[in-house]
């Protein structure tokens, strides 16, 4: 974890900044930032229950009714707006399942196969599909790499690029049905299809290079029922739409697009993308990912569950969503407003987005 790393790198002597490479990538890590991120934070670390449960829960079903209004409310505009609710309360149900790869797992007893029960299967994505990818994602040695599967130099690439990475972003729901209602379960019945979905197609990652390794022991068990799970309930929407209508499951199908069409939008400002390959120091790491902090109102609806402090995570990736808010404050009054650690605080979406749209264009 970043958090064990931060203290190590803390107790280490400076790297000599002649052997670190140029850009984020050279930045040699601010050690009394690290310190401070572990030791102002060790009375909130632990997570609880009773606000993931009810949050949760609450987000599912506000989510599951708004998408039933959706489907039967007659009036178009009151359904749209029905459908948007849903999309952004299921968009919060769902990233949970950022929580789900960090927490302990004896952390919230029966939170994973509730939360799989009724968020992951139901919208085709199940745990399995991040836990053991993320992670790589926070790997000292590979965050911006060409191994890290959530990494892409997108403020390097060609403009276009972002659109096309956005809105790419509404297909999901549909390969996510052919997933799971078609390629798995021929997948158990030809091999090499099976090695081909689980490398390619069964994470959530947007490193069109990263092959999967396959699992192993308890997660292998785990990712055999979370399949299974997923497979006989896209074959039943299926089946069921075959022989009934078609409708719910269309609806149900542009919801969980746009819900993914948010994430994406989070993840083009998530970090700023500026990376180049090299590995990173745990201080450029932070510095290449973002915080939204208060007072950006509208925060918590495109990055919800503690996913505007992107950039604080990056410090303390166990830290439980709900004291990101604490560990932020505590580590601003600390360090004060020109530390290492403000440079990392941005005032809202609009202007990240503006910052990588005029990144590509100078990079290109």
């Amino acid at each position: 974890m970043i958090a064990t790393d931060t203290l190590e790198l803390a107790a280490a002597p400076t790297k000599a900044a002649a052997s670190l490479p140029p850009g984020l990538a050279g930045t040699p890590d601010d050690r009394e930032m690290l310190r401070a991120a572990v030791d102002l934070t060790r009375d909130i670390a632990t997570a609880r229950p009773g606000i993931y449960w009810p949050d949760m829960l609450g987000s599912a079903a506000l989510g599951y009714a708004a998408l039933a209004g959706a489907i039967l409310l007659e009036n178009p505009l009151l359904a749209a707006l029905s459908g948007v609710v849903s999309a952004v309360a299921l968009y919060r149900a769902l990233l949970f399942i950022h929580e789900l790869t960090h927490i302990h797992k004896t952390a919230l007893p029966g939170f994973r196969f509730g939360w799989n029960l009724l968020v992951g299967i139901p919208m085709m994505i199940p745990s399995l599909m991040y836990e053991g990818v993320h992670t790589l994602h926070h790997a000292r040695t590979r965050y911006g790499t060409a191994e890290d599967p959530e990494y892409l130099p997108l403020a390097l690439m060609k403009p276009w690029s972002l659109p096309v990475f956005a809105l790419s972003a509404l297909l999901l729901p549909i390969g996510l049905l052919i997933r799971s209602a078609v390629l798995v379960p021929l997948g158990v019945v030809i091999p090499p299809l099976r090695k081909l979905v689980w490398e390619r197609a069964s994470s959530l990652s947007i490193n069109p290079d990263f092959r999967r390794r396959p699992p192993e022991g308890d997660f292998a068990r785990m990712v055999f029922w979370q399949e299974l799970g997923a497979s006989v309930w896209a074959i039943f929407l299926v089946s069921w739409s075959a022989t009934h209508s078609w409708r719910p499951l269309l609806i149900g199908l542009a919801v969980i697009s746009l819900t993914a069409l948010l994430n994406q939008i989070r993840t083009l400002v998530a970090h700023l993308w500026e990376n180049e390959g090299e590995a990173m120091t745990v201080t450029g790491q932070y510095l290449d990912s973002v915080n939204v902090p208060p007072p950006a109102a509208l925060a918590p609806l495109w990055a919800p569950v503690g996913l505007r402090y992107h950039a604080l995570h990056h410090l303390l990736p166990s830290m439980p969503y709900h004291s990101l808010d604490e560990a932020h404050r505590r580590l601003r009054q600390h360090l004060g407003l020109g530390s290492t650690y403000e440079k990392a605080n941005y005032v809202g979406l609009m202007p990240l987005l503006g910052r990588l749209v005029r990144s590509t264009m100078m990079a290109r």
